[in-house]
């Protein structure tokens, strides 16, 4: 059976506090329906002061998707980690991991965004090195023994759920990354369907001695509404589609690669592009991917055509992918 994902990222343009508490409660809703039906991810990310209200919080929404589900996992794709205390953050991820029983996947990357870098007083220069310190640290930290941090002697408390650790991957799309991984014999996670960068993680782990496996995207992984019919649907909110679209690509320079990576300028371009698509149920099930992303609230969807598109999903296609 495909690995059948739910993607929330939260994203409202002009949203009031009002429109985006109840987008919140709705997306921690929908996640407890998906845990009903059987579908086994929901994947959330960050992003900081976003225009459109992209959420900077992913453990927070985390926390509130494992009070209200029992057997979902939340994959949090990608956590910038050089943005992080690493003290602060092995403990959130411990606590997280004890409280899902095992249910958090922590994919961190260093992200592509130097003004987010700016908003928090980090040197986007060191983001290498302070990747390197925070992967370390969690690692560490999460073995309840003492460890020497930043000159001083730490020990940090409680122990995670997941022995040995609570599932961490390295993210991205460059040799630093893949090396990065390899040397912690870490789990690593590309941002797109890039088998030369697998190839070259296999060889670091052989070179530095250590055992890790590849999550990789495939070579095509739409992002998917569901609808009765696409063409309606397109033309009533294929403009969410668009401005998530565009968003990401004013953030995507020349060397960010990524499996979300649209050049269109209108819906129409977007629609034949194919990166997002609008599909029914029955073409959802002939499609046969490998991964099934449905992202019902994409780019400040209505929480009631997402909640029609879920619907849709768990009722007439999941129970099909499970056949």
């Amino acid at each position: 059976m495909p690995v059948t994902v739910v993607r929330f990222n939260l994203v409202e343009p002009g949203a009031t506090p009002a429109s985006l508490s109840a987008r919140y409660r709705a997306a921690v809703e929908m996640a407890a329906y998906a845990d009903e039906h059987a579908i086994t991810t929901v994947q959330t990310e960050e992003h900081h002061g976003a225009a459109n209200n992209w959420l900077p919080s992913p453990f927070a929404f985390a926390g509130a998707v494992f009070g209200a589900t029992r057997r979902i996992a939340v994959t949090v794709s990608a956590v910038i980690g050089p943005l992080y205390d690493p003290l602060r953050l092995a403990e959130d991820i411990a606590v997280l991991d004890l409280l899902s029983g095992g249910r958090l996947v922590t994919v961190a990357g260093i992200g592509y965004r130097p003004e987010e870098y700016d908003l928090f007083g980090v040197d986007w220069k060191r983001r290498g090195r302070l990747q390197d310190e925070l992967l370390e640290t969690l690692l560490r930290a999460w073995s309840g023994e003492e460890f020497t941090y930043r000159g001083r002697t730490v020990r940090l408390t409680p122990r995670p759920y997941t022995d040995p650790h609570p599932l961490l991957l390295v993210g991205g799309s460059s040799k630093a990354a893949a090396r990065r991984a390899a040397r912690l014999g870490l789990p690593f996670f590309p941002s797109a369907h890039l088998p030369e960068l697998e190839s070259y993680y296999k060889e670091r782990l052989t070179e530095y001695g250590t055992e890790g496996w590849v999550m990789m995207p495939a070579a095509e992984t739409p992002l998917l509404h569901l609808a009765e019919d696409p063409d309606r649907a397109w033309a009533e909110y294929g403009e969410h589609f668009l401005h998530e679209a565009r968003t990401y690509a004013s953030w995507q320079s020349g060397d960010i690669t990524s499996a979300v990576r649209s050049g269109s300028t209108t819906v129409d371009e977007l629609r034949a592009e194919g990166v997002y698509r609008i599909l029914t149920p029955e073409q959802c099930v002939a499609e046969r991917l490998d991964s099934v992303v449905l992202h019902p609230l994409a780019g400040g969807m209505p929480v009631e055509e997402g909640w029609r598109s879920l619907r849709l999903f768990a009722e007439r296609v999941v129970p099909r992918l499970e056949g």
